[in-house]
């Protein structure tokens, strides 16, 4: 099996070169990313826990999807394409802002992540691959920024961190 790559990027976006994933974590360079947020008509959010399984994180609830975008394919259509092959289902994706972040985990590896950050709406109930996903549920936002205070060991570090960026992206443009 062929190791999936991560696309190499500088601070403002621009691909230097193509790494093995692993390898990318491991040194931690800044790698291209995306998370995708889905809510319903309820403005809840479909989180994800992780398969018990993966490398790290297992079991931890995360948001709906993330990965990495492939080479030569746009932020939008990478998200279509995890959603659908973790989610089972699809729908039109949004982006909302991206932001560059640093996550160290315990076993080594280090996220450092150009992450775009997508949005989109639905109110169906997923088909959730098990070889990637655990469970799911909708939160509303507020229940999802209590819970992680409260229960802060239950989420993944990067949720926590894109968590935060996205609460404070949809209450600037509220106003």
């Amino acid at each position: 099996m062929i190791e999936e790559q991560v696309i190499l990027v500088d601070t403002n976006d621009v691909p230097l070169g193509l790494m093995n994933k692993m390898e990318a974590h491991e040194k931690a360079l800044l790698h291209r990313a995306f998370s995708v947020f889905v809510l319903n008509d309820k403005n809840e959010i479909m989180l994800q826990q992780r398969a018990a399984h993966k490398y790290h994180s297992p079991l931890l609830w995360t948001n709906t999807c993330c990965s990495h975008q492939r080479a030569g394919e746009s932020n939008l259509e990478a998200g279509k394409r995890r959603l659908f092959e973790e989610m089972g289902f699809e729908v039109p994706l949004q982006e909302l802002f991206s932001f560059i972040y640093k996550a160290p985990f315990d076993n080594g590896l280090t996220e450092h992540e150009f992450d775009h950050v997508m949005i989109g709406y639905s109110n169906r109930e997923p088909e959730i691959n098990p070889e990637e996903v655990a469970s799911w549920k909708w939160m509303s936002i507020e229940d999802i920024k209590s819970d992680i205070l409260a229960n802060e060991s239950e989420y993944t570090v990067w949720f926590k961190i894109i968590f935060d960026e996205f609460y404070h992206h949809i209450l600037a443009n509220k106003k």
